[in-house]
């Protein structure tokens, strides 16, 4: 129906050409078209619950990749390797090794046999002692043994856990040996990082005569199962202790009166008939392949080089070591006899 004026009335609908509808709404419910619902508000970027679930999933990837969701178990496996990791201790093996960390008392937590050991004197010493004290035996399968003392280790039937071990301080070694009315005679280890070495220079050292081994705290060997295995006991007699830094440690011996003597093949002084024997001394030992450091080498008293064949290019560190040791206690057994 039209008005006098022949328009449509207000509020009328009619449809154009191509069907649109012309009217109050119909362009309202075509701008909602394909919204769908409202986003979650972990959804939204602008949100903050958005932020907080982006901290969330950061945390849970770190704590991923360090084996577990937030520090939890992710499964036997996950467990193991922790419990493993987190576990200071270590597992001496070897029949002369377990026996004399058990005649030193250390305070070892547990021992273990294969089953079906053959038993000879150190054997039953050695669950004499454990018995005795007493340290829980736990008989165990060679495979299982096999699996605790570590795929190079020959443990011979037998392994032993200890608490890590405690270093002593250089100069507290030191005094202790003054006070006692000894000679100073000291090894000092500068850049090796092999624990066999360590315990070849310990077994020699304790042979020979020697109060203890000085290593670095830093780029250096320490007290391993490995190195209690070499040593054959010894760590059990012969005390290491570590520096905070080997420099500053050779200056303070030798203001006590030390002398500190440097191995190197290219050194000036020769070993045989050694003139610093019979005085206390310190003797370090550097690494094969890099020989002593800048540092180390300027403040040695004297740089001993020990001879050899031409057809040799030099010694390792634990046998440098060893027969150093041996020409000065053979001096001071000389000097000694001499004296008499």
């Amino acid at each position: 129906m039209k008005n006098s004026g022949g328009k449509p009335r207000a509020g009328a609908v009619r449809k154009s050409k191509k069907g649109a509808q012309v009217g109050t709404g119909g362009h309202g419910r075509k701008a909602l078209e394909g919204r769908g619902p409202t986003p979650k508000a972990e959804e939204r970027e602008y949100h903050v619950a958005y932020k907080n679930k982006q901290l969330r999933e950061r945390a849970a990837a770190k704590a991923d990749q360090r084996g577990g969701r937030d520090g939890a178990p992710r499964g036997a496996s996950g467990a193991a390797r922790r419990a493993k990791s987190g576990d200071e201790s270590e597992i001496v093996t070897g029949r002369n090794s377990v026996l004399e960390a058990l005649r030193a008392a250390i305070p070892a937590s547990t021992l273990y046999i294969a089953a079906r050991v053959e038993m000879d004197d150190r054997m039953k010493e050695i669950l004499s002692i454990a018995t005795g004290r007493p340290i829980p035996v736990l008989e165990v399968m060679r495979p299982e043994l096999d699996r605790l003392a570590g795929r190079d280790a020959v443990h011979q039937g037998v392994a032993l856990k200890v608490p890590p071990y405690e270093y002593a301080h250089p100069g507290e070694l030191l005094d202790v040996t003054l006070r006692t009315g000894q000679t100073p005679l000291f090894v000092a280890l500068d850049g090796i990082t092999d624990p066999r070495n360590l315990g070849a220079i310990l077994r020699s050292t304790a042979a020979f005569g020697g109060q203890g081994v000085i290593v670095p705290q830093r780029r250096s060997v320490g007290m391993t199962a490995a190195a209690w295995k070499t040593s054959a006991g010894a760590a059990a007699r012969t005390p290491v202790a570590m520096a905070s830094n080997l420099t500053s440690t050779l200056k303070e011996f030798k203001r006590a009166g030390v002398f500190v003597l440097g191995l190197d093949g290219g050194g000036d002084t020769s070993l045989p008939g050694l003139s610093f024997a019979d005085r206390p001394v310190v003797i370090v030992v550097g690494s094969e392949g890099k020989g002593l450091s800048r540092l180390v080498t300027e403040t040695c008293d004297a740089v001993v080089s020990i001879p050899i064949s031409a057809s040799t290019e030099s010694l390792n560190a634990g046998i440098a070591a060893s027969v150093t040791l041996y020409e000065i206690a053979k001096l001071r057994a000389e000097g000694k006899a001499a004296k008499r």
